[in-house]
């Protein structure tokens, strides 16, 4: 039977799991081991919702019962859907990576609408959680989510999953059957080796080489339901999975195959990948699966993917009226609006790094280590382009007090959600004056981890051989002591700001003999304000109108 911890931490994890979870869109990298600059097998995911507070996932892993079982409730409401019969074994989990180094990311697609629903009670969180803690590599997982499907039926809209362990990365596109029967219809096709794929809420997976079953799987009836259902007619060889089971339209390539594009065009830039496609330029080639990038990818190169606002190309949002005064690179939700007494649907650009990010993940999966130091799930909360990225080690045994959650209703500086978001929110009103002072301390926190992190795993590799209890409690006092002084480090920089930037003044030395200046306006701004009321805001005499 179970342990008492075991049933404690089972209770812990999916109450964690059954807060509302909206989606609004996220973003996936994928690095293939000869694509990365050290040989690991990288992937990252963005949760972006909006109203939400995630803890950091944990799950410590157990020995079950022949006849224990696994009470499920939904991922977004929380309420109880059903339950399944539990599996020996299960490993730990550690944010979304597993003791094995098997990772699951997602973005949303969502897909043709007849399929979602259904007869069955899996939704996708519950697909990615259960399937951590049963795969012990990423064909596997594949493996075992196609199996829960068809024993349970999958209730969600379509998913594109980034699987991976520390020897391959696969993107798995998935959509349930709807009314239709239970189980999923499916592609999967493995990152080859020097490249590296992206997804972000679009469907990205066309031709399927069916000859080729290393590098490609697939659902027995992907084709058949496509052609019962009437979206494909022609020959196997001609399928998309695209086509057949989410077409694209203007926004999905605006608000997606944009993002796809900005990591593209930052991953490769010798390839020139033009901006036709997601600009929705009919005729246009869309973008690859897969890519080759110009140099070896990094984890720090992934991070700097997903903190892009269109830099450095035509896009960037950072200026332009839409900017403001201050040059801020967001635009407030809803992405799309019409004007009053016009019927055109217009959007703002959809970049990469967001304010509503609940939570990101970078997870970085090494198999030249023992699996407990090799796998790391770099970890991060709110905005991607001002958060700081913390390693959490597959070694670790327990979640800082800082990462525990929190109410996205009721506040609190104890929790490193709020505490981002408090220093965020200061800097949205005046942006290009309170940015660098926020990034000076991220790079501080993050070079200074990046820096200790060889010497740490050398450390642990010594442990591992001496004392595997003892490396456990050293990697999990590194993981959870680096985040906490993190959240420390920016509850400080919440009140720096707050001091510096009082009332939209700027007090350039923290003195109390340092008279606060105010911030005023660019001359761009100013000019346009002129422009709107020409002689509105001149200062002098002015001649009495005519009566």
């Amino acid at each position: 039977m179970k342990t008492l911890l075991a049933k404690l931490f089972v209770s812990i994890t999916f109450l964690l799991l059954i807060a509302p979870m909206p989606s609004n869109g996220c973003t996936s990298v994928l690095v293939s081991k000869g694509a990365s600059a050290d040989g690991s097998v990288i992937t990252s995911w963005t949760y972006d919702v909006v109203g939400f507070m995630a803890p950091l996932h944990f799950y410590p892993g157990g020995e079950y019962a022949n006849d224990d079982s696994l009470r499920l409730y939904s991922f977004r409401e929380g309420k109880y859907i059903g339950t399944i019969k539990q599996v020996p074994r299960t490993y730990k989990v550690v944010g979304n990576m597993n003791e094995k180094q098997v990772s699951i990311g997602e973005t949303t697609f969502t897909g043709r609408k007849e399929l979602h629903g259904g007869n069955g009670f899996i939704d996708y969180g519950n697909l990615i959680y259960i399937t951590l803690q049963r795969a012990s590599s990423a064909r596997d997982a594949i493996r075992i989510m196609d199996e829960l499907a068809k024993e349970y039926g999958y209730s969600d809209t379509g998913e594109s999953f980034t699987i991976a362990d520390k020897n391959e990365a696969w993107v798995l596109e998935f959509i349930g059957k709807g009314e239709h029967g239970k189980g999923a219809v499916w592609v999967a096709a493995r990152v080859p080796d020097g490249y590296i794929a992206a997804h972000a809420n679009q469907a990205r997976i066309r031709k399927v080489n069916w000859k080729d079953k290393d590098n490609w799987m697939w659902a027995d009836d992907v084709v058949d339901f496509a052609r019962q259902m009437g979206w494909f007619k022609g020959k196997d060889k001609d399928f998309s999975f695209v086509d057949a089971y989410a077409p694209v339209s203007p926004r999905s390539l605006l608000m997606c195959e944009g993002r796809v594009w900005s990591i593209f065009n930052r991953a490769a830039p010798s390839a020139e990948y033009s901006a036709d496609y997601w600009r929705c330029v009919e005729g246009a080639e869309p973008y690859p699966l897969f890519i080759k990038p110009d140099k070896k990818i990094s984890v720090q190169d992934v991070i700097a993917f997903h903190r892009d606002h269109f830099h450095n190309t035509p896009y960037y949002t950072g200026e332009g009226i839409a900017a403001g005064p201050f040059g801020n690179p967001y635009r407030w939700r809803p992405l799309t609006f019409t004007l009053e007494g016009d019927s055109t649907q217009y959007a703002w650009e959809r970049t990469v790094s967001q304010t509503q990010t609940a939570f990101s993940y970078i997870t970085q999966a090494r198999s030249w280590l023992p699996d407990a130091i090799g796998g790391i799930a770099w970890y991060s909360v709110d905005d991607t382009y001002s958060t700081v990225w913390m390693p959490f080690y597959m070694a670790t045994n327990a979640v800082p007090p800082s990462l525990k959650g929190g109410s996205p209703i009721e506040f609190s500086w104890e929790s490193a959600f709020w505490v981002f978001s408090t220093v965020n929110n200061i800097s949205y009103g005046m942006y290009n004056l309170v940015i660098d002072d926020i990034l000076k301390v991220q790079r501080q926190l993050e070079d200074r981890v990046f820096a200790m992190v060889p010497a740490i795993d050398k450390a642990a590799e010594v442990l591992h051989e001496t004392n595997k209890l003892v490396m456990e409690d050293y990697l999990t006092s590194f993981s959870a002591d680096n985040a906490e002084q993190v959240a420390e480090q920016w509850r400080e920089l919440a009140k720096h700001l707050l001091v510096k930037y009082n009332d939209r003044y700027i007090r350039e030395e923290i003195r109390i003999d340092s008279w606060p200046k105010g911030t005023g306006y660019p001359q761009e701004f100013l000019q346009k304000a002129i422009e709107e009321k020409p002689t509105y805001y001149e200062v002098g005499w002015r001649k009495k109108q005519a009566e």
